[in-house]
């Protein structure tokens, strides 16, 4: 079942289904062969509220959509011509895969960040301002790496721990 089940399309050329759904076959199979990841690195030494954690990694998780985006959007609100490459494609038309890792400290984290801009895997540090949490102060407390191909983001996270 593709992962738009509502989706209507009309008959395409292809046997056996419509165009969108050979499309999503495509990208499934590749899926399979290279699966795709977004990994969410967490500053532990904060001492985050819970809450605060989780908003801050979808920040990260959603700070490469939004650059990818909003150059593109009309006063109309519409998004045209937005282009990602192929991992990004099989990461959002796929699983959405997250995984959550935790370093302990701000040199931690810009370590996985310098890391992952030299092996060139796309990366968004994320800078609270500090409003509800850190006295005021602006605060480096998470990054996201990826989506891309898991073979390409594990030379960068593979060796930090779950969180």
């Amino acid at each position: 079942m593709p992962f738009w089940p509502n989706l209507v399309e009309a008959p395409g050329s292809d046997p056996g289904g419509s165009r969108f759904e050979s499309a999503v076959r495509r990208v499934d199979e590749e899926a399979e062969q290279r699966p795709t990841k977004q990994v969410i690195v967490i500053r532990r030494d904060l001492r985050m509220r819970r809450g605060k954690e989780i908003a801050q990694g979808a920040h990260a998780s959603m700070a490469w959509l939004r650059q990818r985006v909003m150059p593109h959007l009309t006063p109309a609100g519409v998004a045209d011509q937005v282009r990602f490459n192929e991992a990004e494609r099989a990461w959002l038309e796929g699983s959405l895969r997250k995984v959550t890792v935790k370093v302990g400290s701000e040199a931690d984290l810009l370590a996985v960040y310098d890391k992952a801009l030299e092996v060139g895997v796309l990366v968004h540090l994320i800078t609270d301002r500090g409003l509800t949490e850190f006295g005021g102060t602006p605060t480096r407390t998470c990054l996201a790496v990826g989506p891309d191909y898991d073979d390409r983001i594990d030379p960068v996270t593979g060796d930090l721990e779950l969180y």
